[in-house]
């Protein structure tokens, strides 16, 4: 895939490139001060006044708003360069933290939520709505600083030796060391 004509133009362009990063940290910034001020009102830290289901009513469209256009340039980040993000530890454990933060959110959505007419409310929400919004708050710290990491290259496959467990975790095929002679 990271050989496509596509993938190549959209890696080496000298416009496309930086403006579809700028669009991936903007929406993600979108993103994630509306899903921390949403968190904070569910730990009852922010907002107490405001009942629960008002604020995530008028807040909810701009975070699904800002999660589909961060993912959109994501996965055209993802696309333009496929092999140096699969073999990124941090990417890795980026998608790790992602598919944490879903199921967070739609175990969330699925059972919590929709009790909220009995804490709407109340300053300080249930126990299962202020634990879901620690891990939301810290599921995306780590989509936020891993995704960062990324840049970097400290684990990279080409950079060798490195620990095993670096080189299993990153995915990288190392071959045996020669004997020496």
């Amino acid at each position: 895939m990271g050989d496509l004509p596509t993938s190549v133009a959209l890696r080496e362009s000298l416009y496309v490139w930086p403006l579809l990063e700028s669009a991936h940290v903007l929406t993600l910034m979108l993103f994630a001060g509306t899903a921390a001020m949403l968190d904070l009102r569910l730990l009852g830290v922010t907002f107490r006044g405001v009942p629960a289901s008002e604020f995530t009513d008028r807040l909810l469209p701009w975070t699904r708003a800002a999660f589909a256009l961060m993912t959109l340039t994501g996965v055209l980040l993802l696309y333009a360069n496929p092999v140096r993000y699969y073999f990124n530890l941090f990417f890795r454990v980026k998608v790790l933290l992602l598919i944490a933060a879903g199921v967070n959110i739609w175990w969330f959505h699925a059972r919590t939520h929709r009790s909220i007419a009995q804490w709407n409310d109340a300053p300080r929400p249930p126990r299962a709505a202020r634990m879901a919004a620690i891990v939301s708050l810290a599921a995306w710290t780590g989509v936020i600083v891993t995704g960062r990491m990324v840049a970097y290259n400290w684990f990279d496959c080409d950079l060798q030796p490195q620990s095993a467990l670096v080189n299993w975790a990153a995915g990288c095929v190392v071959p045996p060391a020669e004997p020496p002679q």
